[in-house]
């Protein structure tokens, strides 16, 4: 038995949500996010239907540009209390089968598995999810989560397009890619296909002269190394040649900080106004971390100027507390390190906990 790593993604999971409970949805563009209202400013799209993103609408843009998009569309407002009671389910049923199930958000999670035939389990996973929850998932086979991760990608490509894809096994919404076909598959693919490689670090690799996978692959390793540090370097080396962690752990995941962000319904002009709001932010963050036993060591302070430059200041406390009066003071002067000549929308308070090792 050989030990597969299984990366099981669920389509259009909040929208997917939506119109299982209620069906008449189906086939319709529908998008979700803020309260459903598509004439209020400021909100976001959280997820779009396939029938919505056929005009253009994803998740992260403003709700109105959707509506300008697609006016016809069904907008809902955003029930984070439905999507994780429905992820529950998901990850409900793929613990019913002989497997090690690691949760990475409502929608996706790595399953791990001793199989001499990981596409038939796949096949199982996928009929079982939906013949319990109602919703579809697509499925990515590796021999690491970042070849399983990637194949996902790939899978719900084979689900979406007549033409077959190369590499493509015999089952639509599910696709393996491990050591064997990867050159095939990914040497003349863009860096920014890459799982971790986004428009920023593109850009860093192509200055280098970096811009295709098997060009990633070949790059000397002190070169990466010099450019992005040892290990951010190794890292990236390792990308280019699909390398990536085994281990599958169903021990959850310790958070390791908890934020807030607000954006305002009117931009923040003047100061006392924005040391006032972000001195509540940062008391109420501060307040949760210390409900549930954590204590901090460094506090962010996030702004966002009307032009959408978003700038990010940090300080690591003299000392670990849970006092929110620090935290807030803490927030108030790093808010100093900010030139704030121009409106704010936004502000955000993102505080660091102490490692539970360390206490």
């Amino acid at each position: 038995m050989s030990w597969w790593v299984l990366h099981v993604d669920m389509d259009q999971f909040i929208a997917a949500v939506e119109i299982r409970r209620r069906p008449e949805l189906r086939g319709l563009p529908v998008v979700v996010g803020g309260s459903g209202d598509p004439t209020r400013s400021r909100q976001v799209v959280a997820t779009a239907s396939y029938e919505a993103r056929e005009y253009g609408v994803h998740s992260g843009m403003p709700v109105r540009a959707a509506y300008k998009k697609c006016p016809d569309a069904v907008f809902l407002p955003s029930d984070p209390a439905a999507y994780e009671a429905a992820s529950t389910e998901v990850m409900d049923t793929l613990r019913s089968f002989p497997v090690v199930v690691e949760v990475w958000g409502w929608d996706e999670c790595f399953v791990g598995a001793e199989t001499e035939d990981p596409e038939t389990l796949a096949a199982e996973l996928r009929a079982a999810v939906e013949s319990r929850t109602g919703l579809t998932c697509s499925v990515g086979i590796g021999d690491n989560k970042t070849r399983a991760k990637l194949a996902t990608g790939f899978a719900k490509h084979e689900r979406s397009h007549a033409e077959p894809f190369e590499g493509a096994g015999p089952t639509a919404g599910i696709y393996r890619l491990t050591a064997a076909n990867w050159r095939a598959v990914m040497d003349h693919r863009p860096v920014r296909d890459l799982w971790g490689i986004g428009p920023r670090m593109e850009r860093n690799l192509n200055e280098l002269a970096i811009s295709t996978v098997a060009e990633l692959a070949a790059a000397d390793l002190d070169m990466l190394k010099k450019r992005f540090g040892p290990k951010m370097g190794a890292w990236y080396a390792a990308l280019g040649r699909g390398l990536g962690d085994t281990q599958v752990t169903d021990v959850p995941r310790v958070p390791v900080s908890r934020s807030h962000e607000e954006t305002f319904p009117a931009d923040l002009v003047e100061r006392t106004d924005v040391e006032r709001e972000l001195r509540r932010i940062a008391v109420e963050v501060t307040e949760e971390v210390v409900a549930d036993g954590r204590t901090i060591q460094r506090v962010w302070v996030k702004l966002r100027f009307t032009t959408f430059y978003t700038p990010i200041k940090s300080r690591k406390l003299p000392a670990p507390t849970q006092d929110p009066e620090v935290i807030a003071t803490t927030a108030l002067a790093l808010l100093e390190k900010f030139d704030l000549k121009r409106p704010i929308r936004l502000l955000g308070v993102r505080v660091e906990f102490v490692p539970e090792s360390a206490i």
